[in-house]
């Protein structure tokens, strides 16, 4: 079995687009690209090294695919774009024939089956980087089984975020964390089975506490 895990940006109210540039998504009219970029430190650098020194396929959508497509093989001995360049990327893409980037493989039909079925196979994690879309399709889909998320003290207003209408509840567990020098929280969160709910009512609830309730209840 393989898990999916998604290494995103996010900021602080949940949105995911065009966080390395201006140029790499502009849709909506959205004009804060590149809002990382100031936050980098150190500790980041070293999150980021150990999220890469374990193997991996790269589970990519077609707009994040052409933004790595055009940097990466061009990026020299850059010890992450000898990773990058060296694994299998699955693209959910409508046209297979111009993905010219080496060992790149295209995810055609439901995409969402076609990433289940690799789930089931041997082999490395499958890292989804960017692809907002098609986290918003496997997130629908309960096929994210972890998340490290970067989380920018940035609150952006607008923008295309990490969970949308269509995500499926679940539970996590923080498996990792660590706050970097420019105050971005690092941190793992690994899949943990159902949303489990609880009350905290009084044993005893008052007469208001129950008025409270048939309210709702009348209202529902």
């Amino acid at each position: 079995m393989r898990n999916v895990v998604a290494a995103t940006f996010l900021s602080l109210d949940g949105v995911i687009q065009a966080p390395g540039g201006p140029e790499e998504d502009s849709a909506g009219g959205f004009s804060h690209g590149g809002w990382t970029f100031h936050y980098w430190d150190e500790p980041m650098g070293e999150v980021m090294e150990k999220a890469f020194a374990e193997e991996f396929d790269l589970l990519l959508g077609r707009k994040t695919y052409d933004i790595f497509a055009a940097h990466w093989p061009h990026a020299g001995d850059d010890p992450v774009a000898m990773k990058f360049n060296a694994c299998i990327k699955y693209v959910a893409t409508s046209a297979p024939k111009t993905l010219n980037w080496q060992n790149s493989v295209a995810l055609r039909g439901e995409i969402a089956a076609e990433v289940a079925a690799l789930k089931r196979q041997d082999g490395p994690k499958l890292l989804l980087q960017g692809s907002s879309e098609l986290i918003q399709l496997l997130l629908a889909k309960d096929l994210i089984d972890e998340f490290n998320l970067l989380i920018f003290p940035v609150v952006l207003g607008a923008g295309k975020r990490l969970f949308g209408e269509g995500t499926m509840p679940a539970a996590f567990t923080l498996v990792e964390s660590r706050v970097s020098s420019t105050g971005v929280i690092m941190a793992t969160y690994r899949r943990a089975g159902a949303v489990t709910t609880g009350s905290f009512v009084l044993p005893a609830p008052s007469e208001d506490e129950i008025a409270r309730c048939e309210k709702n209840l009348s209202a529902a």
